[in-house]
């Protein structure tokens, strides 16, 4: 019988836990260090922070309540794709023409950091270049068509081209979309891997980490003490990456991102004359509802497919039964194709769906809520923090220009509330 068992101190029964090519058994922290740098987190803005700066010369510790990749980083769709908000024009206010036009281009220097960072450290984590994004309705295409206008403005460097309706067969084996935008600079990528192969990384270069080793106070002094349940960081600067699981360690960050649970499921290996019918360039693909579908196929080939996008706070009864009929509604032919694995998490929500960078104290740094956009902004995100700690830049004071609002009372209320904005526009998609 399949466990998802998304709330377990050890990696849920994924395909990504099962195809793991690193081992990760890193000690339990049990004595007081002391360091130049604290990371609280494992994923990948805490394995990549810690990377950042280690690879400056820094001495730093990485603390991880469970394991490396344990999170949403190592539970997520594997989707690569540029960018790292959602309309970056909504903050021109805020931060101006020219800090609109400097997170754009982060955006696209992200998925930039990601292939450096798999070539430069050889990590086998299945990288494969190639993306989609599918229309379901005209308003669809008139956003694609302005993308691909921009994107040729800034002279992207990869292949981008439009698609019509009949041309989709090219993309996808399936007849629910009416055109779509082809991004050779976008990507998919063994998640998991990905995060393990950066924490090897890491430790090669330096790099203290330590897992089971929960955060259960700080104490906020010139140096900041960070204390487990066995032992303690004391470290001239901290920066906290818990995202979805922020809850316990910081009031003031738990308040500014919702976690909202996501799930995939997995196919049994797909024969190759259906995976070529299914996906034929092998491509990540990603329609435009705000109950979106996402999917792509693994190194073996199987369809990963996720979607199901969850505010309540708590897990389907069944994975499998809440996604097949979203996939057997895009590939009829599929029907009958066993499910191997099925999983899910938490991911870090904003109210704004711009990533969440910045500082509590002058010495206390934070990154979150990437809004299901994590594998490419966490790692722009923790360069963004890297460059400000050793003084090489000042593009975190973009980040920091930008309003973060404050979800009202605590979980029990937000979720509802936020739940009840996902409905609205869920109805405002589909008429």
């Amino acid at each position: 019988m399949l466990n998802p068992k998304t709330h377990s101190a050890d990696y849920p029964d994924s395909y990504y836990a099962a195809t793991r090519e690193y081992s990760c058994d890193y000690p339990k922290l049990s004595e007081a260090k002391d360091t130049q740098v604290c990371v609280i987190g494992g994923g990948l803005s805490g394995v990549n922070t810690a990377l950042e700066l280690s690879e400056r010369g820094y001495k730093v510790v990485l603390l991880e309540a469970f394991k490396i990749g344990w999170g949403a980083s190592g539970r997520n769709g594997g989707q690569l794709i540029r960018g790292i908000g959602h309309g970056t024009a909504q903050f021109a206010n805020s931060i101006g023409v020219d800090g609109v036009n400097a997170l754009d281009h982060m955006g696209l220097e992200a998925v930039d950091i990601v292939r450096d960072r798999v070539k430069k450290y050889n990590i086998q984590c299945d990288l494969k270049m190639g993306y989609s994004d599918l229309a379901h309705k005209p308003r669809h295409m008139r956003e694609l068509e302005t993308e691909k206008e921009w994107l040729d403005s800034v002279n992207y460097s990869h292949e981008t081209r439009l698609l019509k309706q009949h041309e989709m067969h090219e993309v996808v084996g399936s007849s629910n979309y009416i055109g779509g935008l082809i991004d050779m600079g976008s990507g998919h990528v063994h998640p998991l891997n990905l995060t393990l192969g950066e924490a090897n990384a890491a430790q090669a270069q330096g790099v203290e980490i330590y897992e089971q080793s929960k955060v259960v106070n700080i104490e906020y002094r010139e140096r900041p003490v960070v204390k487990t349940e066995n032992g303690q960081v004391t470290a001239d600067k901290l920066v906290i990456c818990g995202n979805a699981y922020v809850a316990g360690i910081n009031d003031e960050l738990e308040a500014r991102v919702l976690p909202a649970g996501s799930y995939v499921i997995a196919t049994e290996p797909l024969p190759e004359s259906v995976w070529r019918r299914v996906l034929p360039k092998d491509m990540a693909v990603c329609d435009l509802r705000v109950a979106l579908d996402y999917y792509r196929l693994s190194a073996d080939k199987r369809l990963l497919f996720g979607g199901l996008c969850n505010y309540s706070g708590r897990d389907p009864k069944s994975i499998v039964g809440t996604l097949k009929p979203h996939m057997d509604d895009v590939f009829p032919y599929l029907k009958d194709v066993k499910i191997e694995y099925q999983w899910g998490g938490m991911i870090g929500i904003g109210a704004n769906r711009m990533p969440q960078v910045g500082r509590l104290h002058p010495n206390v740094y934070y990154a979150q809520a990437y809004s299901g956009h994590g594998v490419n902004a966490t790692h722009l995100c923790a360069k963004v923090i890297a460059e400000h700690i050793s003084g090489e830049t000042r593009r975190m004071e973009i980040f920091e220009k930008i309003h973060h609002m404050r979800f009202p009372g605590g979980r029990r209320f937000r979720s509802p509330m936020l739940a009840a904005g996902m409905i609205f526009h869920r109805l405002k998609d589909l008429f």
